[in-house]
């Protein structure tokens, strides 16, 4: 998102629950937070993701959801509970131990917006979302905006990138386009230390 949809204290707010909420699920229990009446943000359905990484940028876990079935206090509960069993790090997961040692970063999703030709996404603006079904399976992947940029990608590696590395498919799978659907969104991202 270009405009910042958050004040400073809503971005506090969101960074505290959750860290809570990771905490609280790390000692075993699930945080239960209600929205004040000043809260409205939290009420609205969003979907989002929770990032941990290291001071030193690694990361530790990345877990999110695109439904938007909720308020977004529920589903930032929840995604900071699921962070912590980030199936790519099941041999080392994040312990609360090493909770004051990490950064937590949440972004915050707009609602999935079809897109006919998936080359239009605006590289560094719009994340990609791309669905298919093979062999009677619905596989999916995403990249969130962000990711592009950092890496250097464009538009085509970006497609190819989230063929191969998210879906299991070949990485020219998006050129010939069949049964798969394509959908851009943009975030807004919350990181603990910037403001």
């Amino acid at each position: 998102m270009n405009t910042p949809t958050y004040n400073a204290a809503q971005r506090r707010r969101i960074l505290q629950i959750a860290r809570e909420g990771v905490a609280e699920a790390l000692a075993g229990g699930q945080l239960e937070v209600d929205a004040g009446e000043d809260e409205g943000y939290l009420t609205e359905s969003r979907g989002c993701f929770v990032t941990l990484h290291t001071r030193g940028g690694d990361l530790r876990g990345c877990i999110g959801t695109f439904a938007a079935d909720g308020p977004l206090v529920e589903t930032l509960v929840k995604m900071a509970g699921a962070v912590t069993r980030d199936p790519r790090f099941v041999t080392q997961p994040v312990t609360l131990a090493e909770l004051d040692r990490l950064v937590i970063e949440v972004s915050v999703l707009t609602p999935l917006q079809p897109i006919d030709d998936p080359l239009g996404m605006r590289v560094g603006v719009d994340g990609i979302y791309i669905t298919a079904d093979r062999m009677g399976s619905r596989v999916s992947g995403c990249f969130l905006p962000h990711v592009a940029t950092e890496m250097g990608w464009d538009a085509e590696m970006m497609l190819s990138m989230c063929c191969a590395h998210k879906m299991g498919l070949d990485a020219d799978a998006w050129r010939e386009r069949g049964d798969m659907t394509f959908s851009v969104f943009q975030t807004e991202i919350i990181e603990e230390g910037v403001e």
